[in-house]
């Protein structure tokens, strides 16, 4: 299948997730054949995700189900971002707010995590993810290693995250919890829209010509915008034409679906 003009100048794609590839747990129209054609044209793909609670092969696992062929290697969560960027940093002990999948990504960087040891509170870095078991205590420990000095890395500021009833709080929200308990702000917010989400997707894909695609313009686009991206975006989720319209500045590209975007 060959690919739109549009789409030939670019060496890699990142696409996004839920509202560009999927909703819920349906593909959309022509994604599939959309991703085979990006691939049977040699572009390199990565699949960026915001998602904090989950391990990359989960999503390996949907993305196969799906009928999306994807390697581990392909997939980029803010929790694998989180380990690209804490494993420069040096070792040292971290004290982790978030599900287990996040809490392996801080030890893979090479620190040592000291959740439920009495060194909690004496970590050299906290790092903030929301996760279903959320709780005071963890507040209250996360809260008090900040303020005796601790580095303070958020994974996101999404301020909630969709569900079958309604809206959930998401990382921002407890970010928010601990800067206010801190007495100040993070040093350091990984996923999209801030740059070291793209910085870790560079470095699996080396030097080319990129473009970021998704669904949401104060994410996806704004995202790549300060990365120095190109940026398209698809109406599959979060946005409406309106909205895509009245967008200032625009995306390099706008289309109704992945398919659109893609498929000559």
């Amino acid at each position: 299948m060959p690919v739109s003009a549009r789409i030939r100048p670019y060496d890699h794609v990142l696409l996004d997730l839920d509202g560009c590839l999927w909703v819920g747990d349906d593909a959309c129209e022509g994604a599939v054949d959309a991703v085979t054609a990006l691939r049977e044209a040699g572009t390199s793909l990565l699949f960026l995700t915001n998602d904090v609670r989950h391990a990359p092969e989960e999503f390996v696992r949907k993305l196969w189900r799906l009928g999306f062929h994807a390697s581990i290697a392909e997939v980029v969560t803010v929790g694998a971002a989180v380990q690209y960027h804490l494993a420069a940093r040096g070792r040292g002990p971290a004290y982790v707010v978030g599900a287990q999948a996040l809490i392996d990504h801080v030890s893979g960087a090479g620190l040592r995590i000291v959740n439920r040891t009495p060194f909690a509170t004496r970590a050299d870095v906290v790092v903030v993810g929301a996760h279903d078991e959320f709780g005071y205590d963890e507040l209250r420990i996360a809260a008090q290693a900040v303020a005796r000095g601790a580095e303070l890395v958020g994974a996101t500021r999404d301020r909630t995250f969709p569900m079958p009833d309604g809206p959930w709080p998401g990382s921002g929200a407890v970010l928010a919890a601990v800067e206010h308990a801190a007495g100040r702000q993070a040093d350091l917010i990984v996923g999209k829209p801030e740059p070291p989400m793209y910085e870790a997707a560079r470095d699996r894909l080396g030097p080319g010509r990129m473009l970021a695609v998704g669904d949401l313009l104060d994410i996806d686009v704004a995202g790549a915008r300060r990365a120095g991206l190109d940026s398209a975006l698809v109406l599959t989720g979060g946005t409406t034409r309106a909205e895509a319209d009245a967008a200032d500045p625009k995306p390099t590209h706008v289309a109704d679906s992945l398919a659109a975007l893609v498929l000559a």
